[in-house]
């Protein structure tokens, strides 16, 4: 049994999809940054965390890249090629994108409000949209690997996903296709409705 330890709206839902397509048992604890429940296991107050026994995880990449490698499932063998060009696409979901969001996020609500710099954010919107644009054109089928859904599904669909929240840029039209094929797997369903109020 895990527990997961994050609000759903934030990098949390990447571990809690990741669970739910793996089918396993986990706890979620739904918490924000920085309360008692997260710094209880993670001093710097950062979510998602994981539970697996005694061990603490941190940061949602390297949790459900833990997770995938576990289970052996939604993810390529370590040391192969596969892996690396899965690993490489991961990178690039975290560099091109996820990055880009973040620094919007923090010059948006995250810093204090004398340190934010609003106006950055248009410049960020721009790069978002190239660099969308070319990890679109990688996608080498239904999935970003082709027949087999991965990691990097789950990193891609979520950014873009944070980025409709954040008003950033819209994808192209294959794009757009591939992100309504995954918001409507099952366990993307049943992972955002934990997010959702009860009756």
């Amino acid at each position: 049994m895990y527990t997961v330890i994050g609000g759903v709206a934030s990098r949390s839902f990447r571990v809690l999809w990741m669970l739910e397509e793996l089918g396993a048992a986990y706890e979620h604890v739904p918490a924000r940054p920085h309360t008692p429940e997260v710094t209880a296991h993670s001093p710097a107050g950062k979510i998602p965390v994981l539970l697996d026994g005694d061990a603490v995880l941190t940061d949602s990449t390297a949790i459900v890249t833990y997770l995938a490698d576990t289970h052996e499932a939604l993810t390529y063998p370590a040391g192969s090629l596969e892996r690396a060009r899965q690993d490489a696409f991961s990178f690039a979901v975290l560099d091109e994108l996820d990055s880009l969001l973040w620094t919007a996020a923090r010059h948006s609500f995250v810093l204090p409000e004398d340190e934010r710099v609003p106006e950055v954010k248009e410049s960020l919107k721009a790069e978002y949209a190239r660099n969308l644009a070319r990890l679109g054109e990688r996608l080498a089928g239904p999935f970003v690997m082709g027949e087999m859904m991965t990691v990097p599904d789950i990193l891609l669909t979520h950014c873009c996903n944070w980025a409709i929240s954040a008003r950033f840029p819209e994808p192209d039209a294959p794009l757009a296709q591939y992100l309504s094929r995954m918001r409507a797997r099952p366990a993307f369903g049943r992972a955002r409705a934990l997010g959702k109020p009860e009756g």
